[in-house]
Protein backbone atom coordinates (compact mmCIF):
# COMPACT_ATOMS: atom_id res chain seq x y z
CA UNK A 1 0.00 0.00 0.00
CA UNK A 2 1.13 3.60 -0.40
CA UNK A 3 -0.13 6.11 1.79
CA UNK A 4 0.08 9.94 1.08
CA UNK A 5 -1.11 12.60 3.12
CA UNK A 6 -1.22 15.71 1.51
CA UNK A 7 -1.84 17.95 3.82
CA UNK A 8 1.18 16.74 5.91
CA UNK A 9 3.90 18.79 4.38
CA UNK A 10 7.71 17.91 4.73
CA UNK A 11 9.10 21.22 3.54
CA UNK A 12 9.78 23.08 0.72
CA UNK A 13 11.62 21.22 -2.62
CA UNK A 14 14.43 23.86 -3.76
CA UNK A 15 15.02 23.30 -7.53
CA UNK A 16 18.79 23.20 -6.75
CA UNK A 17 18.35 19.31 -6.01
CA UNK A 18 17.94 19.06 -9.85
CA UNK A 19 21.36 20.42 -10.67
CA UNK A 20 24.59 19.45 -12.43
CA UNK A 21 28.53 19.18 -12.54
CA UNK A 22 30.87 19.60 -15.34
CA UNK A 23 35.02 19.29 -14.78
CA UNK A 24 38.36 19.20 -16.73
CA UNK A 25 38.18 15.31 -17.20
CA UNK A 26 37.98 12.96 -20.33
CA UNK A 27 36.06 14.46 -22.64
CA UNK A 28 33.11 16.47 -20.45
CA UNK A 29 34.81 19.84 -21.54
CA UNK A 30 36.55 18.77 -24.69
CA UNK A 31 34.79 17.33 -26.87
CA UNK A 32 31.88 17.56 -24.85
CA UNK A 33 29.93 20.78 -24.18
CA UNK A 34 32.96 22.76 -25.86
CA UNK A 35 34.43 21.30 -29.33
CA UNK A 36 35.69 24.17 -31.41
CA UNK A 37 35.79 23.38 -34.97
CA UNK A 38 33.19 20.68 -34.89
CA UNK A 39 30.66 21.08 -37.59
CA UNK A 40 27.79 20.47 -34.76
CA UNK A 41 29.57 23.69 -32.80
CA UNK A 42 28.17 27.60 -32.77
CA UNK A 43 30.73 30.08 -33.47
CA UNK A 44 31.97 30.31 -30.20
CA UNK A 45 32.49 26.29 -29.78
CA UNK A 46 29.64 25.72 -27.74
CA UNK A 47 27.96 22.01 -29.03
CA UNK A 48 24.43 22.62 -30.31
CA UNK A 49 23.34 19.59 -29.85
CA UNK A 50 24.68 19.07 -26.37
CA UNK A 51 23.01 22.47 -25.29
CA UNK A 52 19.87 20.92 -26.65
CA UNK A 53 19.76 17.95 -24.55
CA UNK A 54 21.18 19.73 -21.30
CA UNK A 55 18.09 22.16 -21.83
CA UNK A 56 15.43 19.36 -21.77
CA UNK A 57 17.81 18.66 -18.24
CA UNK A 58 17.26 22.27 -16.97
CA UNK A 59 19.39 22.18 -14.51
CA UNK A 60 19.09 25.21 -12.33
CA UNK A 61 22.41 25.21 -11.16
CA UNK A 62 26.05 24.23 -12.42
CA UNK A 63 29.14 23.30 -10.13
CA UNK A 64 32.49 24.02 -12.16
CA UNK A 65 35.75 23.33 -12.68
CA UNK A 66 35.55 20.78 -10.05
CA UNK A 67 36.34 18.05 -8.61
CA UNK A 68 40.27 17.10 -8.20
CA UNK A 69 40.94 19.30 -11.05
CA UNK A 70 40.38 22.75 -9.27
CA UNK A 71 42.94 22.30 -6.43
CA UNK A 72 46.22 22.62 -9.04
CA UNK A 73 43.80 25.70 -11.80
CA UNK A 74 44.87 28.91 -11.49
CA UNK A 75 41.66 30.47 -12.90
CA UNK A 76 44.18 33.41 -14.32
CA UNK A 77 44.98 31.02 -16.78
CA UNK A 78 41.82 30.41 -18.34
CA UNK A 79 40.92 33.87 -19.07
CA UNK A 80 42.00 36.64 -21.76
CA UNK A 81 42.92 35.94 -25.43
CA UNK A 82 42.60 32.53 -25.86
CA UNK A 83 45.98 31.87 -27.85
CA UNK A 84 47.82 32.92 -25.60
CA UNK A 85 46.73 31.26 -22.88
CA UNK A 86 49.43 28.77 -21.71
CA UNK A 87 49.03 24.80 -21.71
CA UNK A 88 49.05 23.57 -18.29
CA UNK A 89 49.50 19.56 -17.04
CA UNK A 90 47.10 18.87 -14.95
CA UNK A 91 48.23 16.67 -11.91
CA UNK A 92 44.44 15.74 -11.08
CA UNK A 93 43.72 13.99 -14.21
CA UNK A 94 47.31 13.28 -15.76
CA UNK A 95 46.43 15.18 -18.60
CA UNK A 96 47.45 18.39 -20.58
CA UNK A 97 45.13 21.32 -20.20
CA UNK A 98 44.70 24.22 -22.73
CA UNK A 99 42.53 26.59 -21.04
CA UNK A 100 40.61 27.42 -23.75
CA UNK A 101 37.22 27.07 -21.53
CA UNK A 102 37.71 28.99 -18.79
CA UNK A 103 35.50 31.00 -16.42
CA UNK A 104 33.91 33.67 -19.47
CA UNK A 105 33.04 30.30 -21.03
CA UNK A 106 31.62 28.72 -18.58
CA UNK A 107 29.61 31.70 -17.74
CA UNK A 108 29.31 31.52 -21.04
CA UNK A 109 27.61 28.43 -21.51
CA UNK A 110 25.33 28.73 -18.11
CA UNK A 111 23.75 31.92 -19.28
CA UNK A 112 22.79 29.50 -23.21
CA UNK A 113 21.48 26.89 -20.85
CA UNK A 114 19.54 29.28 -18.40
CA UNK A 115 21.24 27.95 -15.21
CA UNK A 116 23.01 29.44 -12.48
CA UNK A 117 26.79 29.13 -11.73
CA UNK A 118 28.34 27.56 -9.17
CA UNK A 119 32.08 28.16 -8.85
CA UNK A 120 33.98 25.96 -6.63
CA UNK A 121 37.71 27.75 -5.36
CA UNK A 122 41.02 26.82 -5.41
CA UNK A 123 41.38 25.54 -1.78
CA UNK A 124 44.81 23.27 -2.40
CA UNK A 125 47.31 25.43 -4.70
CA UNK A 126 45.09 28.54 -4.81
CA UNK A 127 45.92 31.37 -2.39
CA UNK A 128 43.51 33.88 -0.38
CA UNK A 129 44.35 36.89 -3.29
CA UNK A 130 43.56 34.25 -5.62
CA UNK A 131 39.91 33.84 -4.23
CA UNK A 132 39.21 37.02 -4.22
CA UNK A 133 40.25 37.86 -7.07
CA UNK A 134 38.01 35.42 -8.68
CA UNK A 135 35.08 36.61 -6.84
CA UNK A 136 35.88 40.62 -8.20
CA UNK A 137 36.80 39.16 -11.65
CA UNK A 138 33.33 37.63 -11.39
CA UNK A 139 30.88 40.15 -9.63
CA UNK A 140 32.55 43.45 -9.06
CA UNK A 141 31.07 46.85 -10.75
CA UNK A 142 34.35 49.14 -8.80
CA UNK A 143 37.11 50.70 -10.86
CA UNK A 144 39.52 48.12 -9.57
CA UNK A 145 41.98 45.57 -11.44
CA UNK A 146 40.21 42.56 -11.80
CA UNK A 147 36.87 43.97 -12.45
CA UNK A 148 38.73 46.19 -15.15
CA UNK A 149 40.04 43.02 -16.60
CA UNK A 150 36.37 41.20 -16.91
CA UNK A 151 35.71 44.56 -19.09
CA UNK A 152 38.81 44.46 -21.01
CA UNK A 153 37.75 40.95 -22.14
CA UNK A 154 34.18 41.51 -22.75
CA UNK A 155 31.76 41.23 -20.04
CA UNK A 156 31.17 45.21 -19.07
CA UNK A 157 28.11 43.61 -16.52
CA UNK A 158 28.92 41.45 -13.76
CA UNK A 159 27.95 37.75 -13.90
CA UNK A 160 26.91 38.34 -10.37
CA UNK A 161 27.76 34.60 -9.14
CA UNK A 162 25.94 33.44 -6.26
CA UNK A 163 27.36 30.20 -4.92
CA UNK A 164 31.28 29.24 -3.89
CA UNK A 165 32.73 26.55 -2.85
CA UNK A 166 35.84 26.20 -0.86
CA UNK A 167 37.36 23.67 -2.31
CA UNK A 168 36.45 19.95 -3.14
CA UNK A 169 37.43 17.53 -1.01
CA UNK A 170 40.43 18.59 1.11
CA UNK A 171 40.30 15.29 3.02
CA UNK A 172 41.58 13.28 0.07
CA UNK A 173 45.20 11.90 0.13
CA UNK A 174 44.18 12.35 -3.84
CA UNK A 175 43.61 15.53 -3.19
CA UNK A 176 46.40 17.99 -4.45
CA UNK A 177 47.42 19.99 -0.85
CA UNK A 178 45.04 17.58 0.99
CA UNK A 179 44.56 18.83 4.58
CA UNK A 180 43.47 17.47 7.88
CA UNK A 181 40.18 18.72 9.63
CA UNK A 182 41.82 21.37 11.58
CA UNK A 183 43.97 22.74 8.81
CA UNK A 184 41.16 22.99 5.85
CA UNK A 185 38.86 24.21 8.86
CA UNK A 186 41.50 27.34 9.46
CA UNK A 187 41.92 28.43 5.08
CA UNK A 188 38.07 27.23 4.64
CA UNK A 189 37.65 30.45 7.04
CA UNK A 190 40.32 33.05 5.59
CA UNK A 191 39.05 32.55 2.09
CA UNK A 192 35.42 32.65 3.26
CA UNK A 193 36.46 35.59 4.78
CA UNK A 194 38.45 37.27 1.76
CA UNK A 195 35.69 36.36 -0.19
CA UNK A 196 32.84 38.19 1.53
CA UNK A 197 34.46 40.95 1.87
CA UNK A 198 34.93 41.10 -2.00
CA UNK A 199 31.28 40.48 -2.42
CA UNK A 200 28.88 40.14 0.81
CA UNK A 201 26.03 38.66 -1.18
CA UNK A 202 27.42 35.75 -1.84
CA UNK A 203 26.26 32.20 -0.65
CA UNK A 204 29.15 29.64 0.21
CA UNK A 205 30.06 25.73 0.56
CA UNK A 206 32.58 24.10 2.66
CA UNK A 207 34.07 20.71 2.29
CA UNK A 208 32.23 18.26 4.46
CA UNK A 209 33.41 14.25 4.59
CA UNK A 210 29.95 13.16 6.22
CA UNK A 211 31.99 12.28 9.16
CA UNK A 212 31.49 13.63 12.26
CA UNK A 213 35.92 13.30 12.72
CA UNK A 214 35.80 15.99 9.74
CA UNK A 215 32.33 17.73 9.84
CA UNK A 216 32.55 18.90 13.59
CA UNK A 217 35.33 20.85 14.14
CA UNK A 218 34.89 21.75 10.48
CA UNK A 219 31.84 23.49 11.27
CA UNK A 220 33.17 24.69 14.44
CA UNK A 221 35.74 26.54 13.45
CA UNK A 222 33.96 28.35 10.63
CA UNK A 223 30.78 29.17 12.85
CA UNK A 224 32.94 30.88 15.45
CA UNK A 225 32.95 35.04 15.83
CA UNK A 226 29.39 35.02 13.38
CA UNK A 227 29.37 38.61 14.18
CA UNK A 228 32.32 39.19 12.17
CA UNK A 229 32.30 36.68 9.65
CA UNK A 230 29.03 34.88 8.41
CA UNK A 231 28.89 31.24 8.38
CA UNK A 232 28.85 29.16 5.54
CA UNK A 233 25.42 28.47 3.92
CA UNK A 234 26.27 24.71 3.14
CA UNK A 235 28.21 21.64 4.12
CA UNK A 236 29.04 19.49 1.07
CA UNK A 237 29.13 15.56 1.24
CA UNK A 238 29.86 13.43 -1.99
CA UNK A 239 28.74 9.90 -2.76
CA UNK A 240 29.00 7.13 -5.46
CA UNK A 241 27.75 4.00 -5.38
CA UNK A 242 27.39 1.18 -8.33
CA UNK A 243 27.81 -2.78 -8.64
CA UNK A 244 27.33 -5.64 -11.21
CA UNK A 245 24.75 -7.06 -8.61
CA UNK A 246 21.21 -6.07 -9.20
CA UNK A 247 19.94 -5.56 -5.86
CA UNK A 248 23.06 -3.63 -4.56
CA UNK A 249 22.89 -1.46 -7.31
CA UNK A 250 19.07 -0.50 -7.19
CA UNK A 251 19.28 -0.41 -3.35
CA UNK A 252 22.60 1.60 -3.45
CA UNK A 253 20.73 4.79 -2.04
CA UNK A 254 21.22 3.58 1.39
CA UNK A 255 24.81 4.78 1.37
CA UNK A 256 24.11 8.28 0.78
CA UNK A 257 21.02 7.75 3.61
CA UNK A 258 23.93 6.97 6.48
CA UNK A 259 25.72 9.99 5.18
CA UNK A 260 23.31 12.17 5.57
CA UNK A 261 22.67 10.74 9.02
CA UNK A 262 25.78 11.58 10.31
CA UNK A 263 25.99 15.01 8.83
CA UNK A 264 22.93 15.75 10.03
CA UNK A 265 23.83 14.21 13.47
CA UNK A 266 26.62 16.80 13.35
CA UNK A 267 24.70 19.62 12.44
CA UNK A 268 22.56 18.95 15.51
CA UNK A 269 25.98 18.34 17.56
CA UNK A 270 27.03 21.85 16.03
CA UNK A 271 24.25 23.79 16.25
CA UNK A 272 22.68 22.78 19.08
CA UNK A 273 19.70 21.94 17.53
CA UNK A 274 17.09 18.90 17.93
CA UNK A 275 16.28 18.31 14.02
CA UNK A 276 18.45 18.96 11.49
CA UNK A 277 16.41 21.18 9.21
CA UNK A 278 16.20 23.67 12.15
CA UNK A 279 19.91 24.02 11.64
CA UNK A 280 21.69 27.22 9.81
CA UNK A 281 24.00 25.39 7.36
CA UNK A 282 22.02 22.95 4.73
CA UNK A 283 23.37 20.06 3.23
CA UNK A 284 25.00 20.32 -0.35
CA UNK A 285 25.74 16.61 -2.04
CA UNK A 286 27.40 18.18 -4.75
CA UNK A 287 28.70 15.12 -5.93
CA UNK A 288 26.67 12.04 -6.27
CA UNK A 289 25.72 9.07 -9.32
CA UNK A 290 26.41 5.54 -10.02
CA UNK A 291 30.70 5.21 -10.86
CA UNK A 292 32.30 1.75 -10.38
CA UNK A 293 33.10 0.50 -13.92
CA UNK A 294 35.13 3.24 -15.31
CA UNK A 295 37.10 3.75 -12.02
CA UNK A 296 39.72 1.48 -13.49
CA UNK A 297 40.45 3.70 -16.04
CA UNK A 298 41.26 7.03 -14.68
CA UNK A 299 44.78 7.05 -16.07
CA UNK A 300 43.29 6.15 -19.56
CA UNK A 301 43.74 8.93 -22.38
CA UNK A 302 40.88 11.35 -22.61
CA UNK A 303 38.60 9.46 -25.03
CA UNK A 304 37.67 6.75 -23.00
CA UNK A 305 38.82 8.37 -19.14
CA UNK A 306 35.60 7.33 -16.77
CA UNK A 307 33.20 7.29 -19.82
CA UNK A 308 30.45 5.20 -17.90
CA UNK A 309 28.05 3.52 -19.43
CA UNK A 310 24.75 2.92 -18.12
CA UNK A 311 21.82 0.74 -17.98
CA UNK A 312 18.41 0.72 -16.70
CA UNK A 313 19.46 -0.95 -13.50
CA UNK A 314 21.43 2.52 -12.81
CA UNK A 315 18.62 4.95 -14.03
CA UNK A 316 16.07 3.77 -11.51
CA UNK A 317 19.73 3.97 -8.42
CA UNK A 318 19.58 7.79 -9.75
CA UNK A 319 15.91 8.13 -9.38
CA UNK A 320 15.75 6.75 -5.48
CA UNK A 321 18.29 9.23 -5.10
CA UNK A 322 16.75 12.13 -6.53
CA UNK A 323 13.52 10.54 -4.36
CA UNK A 324 15.84 10.92 -1.11
CA UNK A 325 16.58 14.66 -1.44
CA UNK A 326 13.07 15.02 -1.84
CA UNK A 327 12.12 13.71 1.46
CA UNK A 328 15.15 15.22 2.92
CA UNK A 329 14.23 18.70 1.21
CA UNK A 330 14.85 20.51 4.57
CA UNK A 331 18.42 19.42 5.34
CA UNK A 332 19.61 18.99 1.21
CA UNK A 333 18.83 21.96 -0.25
CA UNK A 334 21.17 21.64 -3.10
CA UNK A 335 22.58 18.17 -5.04
CA UNK A 336 24.61 18.25 -8.74
CA UNK A 337 24.72 15.41 -10.31
CA UNK A 338 28.52 14.25 -11.49
CA UNK A 339 28.71 14.80 -14.31
CA UNK A 340 26.99 16.25 -17.46
CA UNK A 341 28.95 15.25 -20.45
CA UNK A 342 31.07 12.39 -21.13
CA UNK A 343 32.22 11.46 -17.78
CA UNK A 344 29.99 9.42 -15.79
CA UNK A 345 27.00 11.60 -17.60
CA UNK A 346 23.74 10.95 -18.69
CA UNK A 347 24.95 12.56 -22.35
CA UNK A 348 27.50 10.90 -24.86
CA UNK A 349 28.95 12.55 -27.60
CA UNK A 350 30.37 11.51 -30.80
CA UNK A 351 31.99 13.71 -33.58
CA UNK A 352 29.05 13.16 -35.50
CA UNK A 353 25.81 13.33 -32.18
CA UNK A 354 25.36 12.25 -29.22
CA UNK A 355 23.03 9.84 -27.53
CA UNK A 356 21.11 9.93 -24.14
CA UNK A 357 21.96 7.23 -21.83
CA UNK A 358 19.46 5.84 -19.43
CA UNK A 359 20.34 7.69 -16.38
CA UNK A 360 19.14 10.86 -18.62
CA UNK A 361 15.00 10.06 -18.20
CA UNK A 362 14.54 9.86 -14.29
CA UNK A 363 16.90 12.67 -14.44
CA UNK A 364 14.48 14.88 -16.79
CA UNK A 365 11.34 13.67 -15.52
CA UNK A 366 11.62 14.19 -11.97
CA UNK A 367 13.02 18.04 -12.82
CA UNK A 368 9.91 18.89 -14.96
CA UNK A 369 7.37 16.47 -13.19
CA UNK A 370 7.68 17.27 -9.23
CA UNK A 371 5.77 19.69 -7.14
CA UNK A 372 7.64 22.36 -4.82
CA UNK A 373 6.38 20.98 -1.67
CA UNK A 374 7.18 17.56 -0.46
CA UNK A 375 4.42 15.36 1.42
CA UNK A 376 4.62 12.52 3.51
CA UNK A 377 4.08 8.94 2.10
CA UNK A 378 4.37 5.87 3.62
CA UNK A 379 4.60 2.78 1.50
CA UNK A 380 4.13 -1.19 2.68
CA UNK A 381 5.72 -3.62 0.40
CA UNK A 382 7.54 -6.91 0.15
CA UNK A 383 11.26 -6.65 1.35
CA UNK A 384 14.88 -6.84 -0.59
CA UNK A 385 16.72 -8.85 1.71
CA UNK A 386 19.80 -7.26 3.58
CA UNK A 387 21.54 -10.51 1.71
CA UNK A 388 21.46 -9.08 -1.63
CA UNK A 389 21.34 -4.87 -1.03
CA UNK A 390 24.48 -6.11 0.59
CA UNK A 391 23.20 -3.11 3.76
CA UNK A 392 19.77 -4.23 4.98
CA UNK A 393 15.55 -4.53 4.03
CA UNK A 394 14.61 -2.18 1.65
CA UNK A 395 11.11 -2.47 -0.19
CA UNK A 396 11.14 -3.17 -3.44
CA UNK A 397 8.61 0.26 -3.68
CA UNK A 398 10.67 3.56 -3.32
CA UNK A 399 8.01 6.26 -3.63
CA UNK A 400 8.74 10.22 -3.28
CA UNK A 401 5.24 12.34 -2.90
CA UNK A 402 5.12 16.04 -4.43
CA UNK A 403 2.45 18.68 -4.50
CA UNK A 404 1.60 21.76 -5.69
CA UNK A 405 1.22 24.96 -3.83
CA UNK A 406 -2.14 24.48 -3.09
CA UNK A 407 -2.66 21.23 -2.80
CA UNK A 408 -4.55 20.90 -6.03
CA UNK A 409 -2.27 18.11 -7.75
CA UNK A 410 0.10 15.38 -6.41
CA UNK A 411 3.12 14.33 -8.11
CA UNK A 412 3.56 10.32 -7.12
CA UNK A 413 7.03 9.10 -8.42
CA UNK A 414 7.62 5.37 -7.57
CA UNK A 415 10.56 2.85 -8.68
CA UNK A 416 9.70 -0.84 -9.01
CA UNK A 417 12.88 -2.27 -7.66
CA UNK A 418 11.81 -5.82 -8.64
CA UNK A 419 13.65 -7.26 -11.70
CA UNK A 420 10.58 -9.68 -12.84
CA UNK A 421 7.42 -8.50 -11.09
CA UNK A 422 5.11 -6.26 -11.42
CA UNK A 423 3.59 -4.84 -8.12
CA UNK A 424 0.01 -3.82 -7.63
CA UNK A 425 -0.72 -2.06 -4.46
CA UNK A 426 -3.80 0.56 -3.52
CA UNK A 427 -3.13 3.96 -3.35
CA UNK A 428 -4.60 5.96 -0.06
CA UNK A 429 -5.06 9.43 -0.03
CA UNK A 430 -5.69 11.03 3.52
CA UNK A 431 -8.46 12.93 3.94
CA UNK A 432 -9.69 13.08 0.05
CA UNK A 433 -9.26 10.72 -3.53
CA UNK A 434 -7.68 11.51 -6.44
CA UNK A 435 -7.92 11.69 -10.30
CA UNK A 436 -5.76 10.54 -12.95
CA UNK A 437 -4.15 13.79 -15.38
CA UNK A 438 -1.35 12.46 -16.51
CA UNK A 439 1.49 9.53 -16.15
CA UNK A 440 5.44 8.90 -17.80
CA UNK A 441 6.97 5.65 -17.10
CA UNK A 442 10.82 4.60 -17.70
CA UNK A 443 11.75 1.26 -18.61
CA UNK A 444 13.62 -0.91 -21.41
CA UNK A 445 13.44 -4.52 -22.09
CA UNK A 446 15.67 -5.84 -19.28
CA UNK A 447 17.78 -4.17 -16.30
CA UNK A 448 20.71 -4.54 -18.29
CA UNK A 449 19.18 -2.66 -21.29
CA UNK A 450 22.13 0.16 -22.33
CA UNK A 451 20.72 3.23 -24.99
CA UNK A 452 24.23 2.97 -27.42
CA UNK A 453 24.89 4.90 -30.59
CA UNK A 454 23.82 1.41 -32.58
CA UNK A 455 20.47 1.84 -29.92
CA UNK A 456 19.63 4.77 -28.76
CA UNK A 457 16.00 4.38 -27.52
CA UNK A 458 16.03 0.62 -25.32
CA UNK A 459 15.37 2.56 -22.53
CA UNK A 460 13.32 6.14 -22.46
CA UNK A 461 10.47 7.82 -21.15
CA UNK A 462 6.98 6.93 -22.91
CA UNK A 463 3.67 8.87 -21.60
CA UNK A 464 0.69 6.32 -19.64
CA UNK A 465 -2.42 6.07 -18.93
CA UNK A 466 -4.24 4.77 -15.72
CA UNK A 467 -7.57 3.87 -14.28
CA UNK A 468 -7.88 4.41 -10.80
CA UNK A 469 -10.97 3.82 -10.40
CA UNK A 470 -10.22 0.69 -8.33
CA UNK A 471 -7.92 2.60 -6.17
CA UNK A 472 -5.03 0.06 -7.05
CA UNK A 473 -2.09 1.30 -9.65
CA UNK A 474 0.05 -1.97 -10.78
CA UNK A 475 3.81 -0.68 -11.12
CA UNK A 476 5.87 -2.57 -13.53
CA UNK A 477 9.09 -4.77 -12.94
CA UNK A 478 12.36 -2.92 -13.42
CA UNK A 479 10.12 0.81 -13.82
CA UNK A 480 9.98 4.34 -12.54
CA UNK A 481 6.83 5.63 -12.71
CA UNK A 482 5.50 9.54 -11.93
CA UNK A 483 1.47 10.08 -11.48
CA UNK A 484 0.11 13.73 -11.91
CA UNK A 485 -3.12 13.01 -10.01
CA UNK A 486 -5.60 15.99 -9.32
CA UNK A 487 -6.70 16.10 -5.19
CA UNK A 488 -10.20 16.27 -4.53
Amino acid sequence: MIRINPGDVIGRVNPNIYGMFIEHLGRCIYGGIFDEGSPLSDSEGYRTDVLKAVRRLAPPILRWPGGNFVSGYHWMDGIGPKGERQRKYDLAWFSEESNRFGTDEFLGFCRRVGTEPYICANAGTGTLDEAAGWVEYCNGWSNTYYANLRRRYGNNVPYNVRYWGLGNEMYGFWQIAALDAEDYAKKAREMAKVMRWTDPRIELVACGLGKPEWDVPVLERLRQNPEYIKPVEYLSVHCYVGTYDYYNNVSSVTYIEDILERTKASLCQVYGVDDAGKAPVKVSVDEWNVWFEARKNERDDNESKLREVYNLSDALCDATFLHLFQRECRVVTMATLAQMVNVIAPILTSPTGIVLQTIFYPLELLRHHSGPLAVRAEVRSEMIPAAQTKTRDVPYLDVSATSDEDATTLYLSVVNRHESETIEVPIVIAGGSVEFLRGWEVNGPDVRAENTFEHPNLVRTRPIKADLARGTYAFPAHSHTVLELKLS
